[in-house]
């Protein structure tokens, strides 16, 4: 399950590149990486059980 992500530079869903899993302020899990067609930042919102489950898969970073 590669995390996806929307890529506003490429106009569509893409797969993040490197993807690190942080916390917002107010608690929301993201994953923030590269668009590997563009090289620009790209976000994905997570709810706890995915981004939780995308670090022990370590198909993410802890970045919190």
């Amino acid at each position: 399950m590669a995390i996806e992500g929307y890529s506003v530079k490429a106009k569509k869903k893409v797969n993040i590149k490197d993807p690190t899993i942080e916390k917002t302020s107010k608690g929301v899990y993201i994953a923030k990486g590269k668009c590997p067609e563009t090289g620009v930042v790209v976000c994905a919102m997570l709810s706890e059980e995915k981004a939780l489950d995308a670090i022990k898969k370590g198909e993410a970073k802890k970045g919190f």
